[in-house]
């Protein structure tokens, strides 16, 4: 997988988890919610289920209480229980509301849809769950009232449906007096309320979930977009380095070149010349005042040799190491100019890798030539620190310094700041004019560099 591919991959991923782990639970959630609200809903209907009944028995007793009352002032009894029975069988509500009267015996005696039960005993009646209904109504009525929830025929349906039943006793009388609500209708209304209830939360996920897609193709859209201009940045800068490094190596063999051919190409053909002078005149007093002359341009090319051998590649960085090298440039420094170093190294014991052992070296010297013929500088601070990852080098001069805003920055300059960055260290240059120049680079100890060394320790610095 391509490396953009990846860091897309990372970008992305962890939203997507993020995404599908909130849709979860909001959808865990909005289930709970759902059935919580089922719940309460259902709650809500029982209990006004209750309040209606005890306002329909409060109502019944109200009715009836004349009668009793007639009954404690001298009415007969079989009239008084004929009237209130003849009451009762009256008051009928909704499609399917009546009330009901049994004696303690469970001898039904009023039941205005099912007139065919007054007179029997339904004692013994169970339902189809097996429970006795009128035993365990007159136990609730006998205890001072209350709810008790059974199967009856609907009259409406002409089937077995729940019912609730709230039932009080009729002290006078001590009959059981009551009346009761089917409750079927209650499983169909919360059924219905949580169809809606889910249709919603469906709604609501399904529009949740069309916003995170398009925020998330947002996103995916903006980190393209971002990682592909950074990517033409990087490619650009990339493409501008090389341009300048393969610029820079041009430079350098055609500046190398014109060493050879204009030094110590001259040099070796005049010594060739004093030979074949010698050769000829051979014998001759001045015979040996030209080998004397080919043997001092000999001299002289060999010095030259040194010279570019030693801008190669540093013998005295192969032969003692990178501290010794820098220590020669610097005791050089000071014997050929008025110039005082101050001197902080610090290396590894280890030796460091050839490529930053030889950039190290060129950015030195690159520094020392620039102060050599620009800065003027009387103080040299040099600091070299290894840490465990990378290695700083520091410069400090008390020179005139220069503009660092200005464009068109020295050859010199460039070639320092790209021979580190090749390496893929940093390069930081801070100067100002009558307040001296400060060079840091840093350096890390296990790069992956653009250049391979045996590129990098083939160029030469100063032509």
């Amino acid at each position: 997988m391509p490396l953009k591919a990846k860091i897309l991959l990372v970008s992305i991923l962890p939203l997507i988890l993020l995404s599908i782990a909130i849709s979860w639970v909001y959808q865990q959630q909005a289930k709970t919610l759902s059935q919580q609200q089922a719940e309460i809903f259902e709650e809500t209907l029982i209990t006004d289920k209750h309040k209606s009944l005890e306002n329909y028995v409060t109502l019944a007793m109200n009715s009836i209480d004349p009668i009793l009352e007639e009954l404690e002032l001298g009415l007969e009894k079989s009239i008084a229980e004929y009237k209130i029975k003849d009451t009762l069988r009256g008051l009928v509500y909704d499609s399917d509301g009546y009330f009901f009267v049994y004696d303690q015996n469970g001898v039904n005696l009023v039941h205005a849809t099912q007139p065919e039960l007054e007179g029997q005993n339904l004692i013994d009646f169970q339902d189809e769950t097996g429970q006795y209904v009128i035993q365990e109504l007159l136990q609730v009525a006998n205890n001072g009232g209350g709810f008790h929830r059974y199967i009856w025929k609907k009259p409406t349906v002409k089937s077995e449906r729940h019912k609730l039943s709230y039932v009080v006793i009729i002290p006078e009388l001590n009959w059981m007096m009551g009346t009761g609500l089917y409750v079927d209708n209650i499983a169909a209304d919360v059924t219905i309320m949580e169809e809606k209830v889910s249709a919603n939360v469906r709604s609501s996920f399904l529009a949740a979930t069309f916003l995170l897609l398009i925020t998330l193709a947002l996103v995916v859209v903006i980190v393209i977009v971002v990682n592909t201009h950074t990517a033409q940045l990087a490619d650009k800068r990339l493409q501008e380095l090389a341009n300048r490094f393969i610029t820079f190596q041009v430079i350098q063999r055609r500046g190398f070149s014109r060493e050879l051919h204009d030094g110590i190409n001259q040099l070796l053909v005049s010594t060739k010349l004093w030979l074949n002078i010698a050769e000829k005149k051979w014998g001759e007093p001045d015979s040996v005042e030209h080998l004397e002359k080919a043997e001092n341009q000999l001299n002289t090319a060999i010095q030259e040799v040194r010279r570019i051998s030693k801008n190669l590649r540093p013998i005295m960085l192969d032969d003692l190491g990178l501290e010794s090298a820098i220590h020669e440039l610097l005791d050089e420094l000071e014997e050929q100019s008025d110039v005082n170093v101050n001197r902080k190294i610090q290396l590894p014991k280890q030796r460091l890798p050839d490529a930053v052992e030889m950039t190290v070296y060129r950015v030195i010297q690159e520094a020392i030539t620039n102060i050599r013929k620009h800065a003027k500088a009387t103080t040299l601070t040099i600091s070299i620190k290894s840490y465990t990852n990378n290695l700083q080098l520091k410069l400090c001069d008390n020179g005139c310094g220069f503009s660092t805003k200005r464009q068109n920055q020295g050859i010199g300059i460039i070639n320092m700041r790209e021979r580190v960055e090749l390496l893929g260290g940093k390069f930081t240059l801070a100067s100002k004019t009558d307040g001296g120049t400060v060079l840091k680079a840093v350096f890390e100890l296990n790069p992956k560099p653009v250049a391979d060394e045996s590129t990098l320790s083939s160029e030469v610095i100063n032509i």
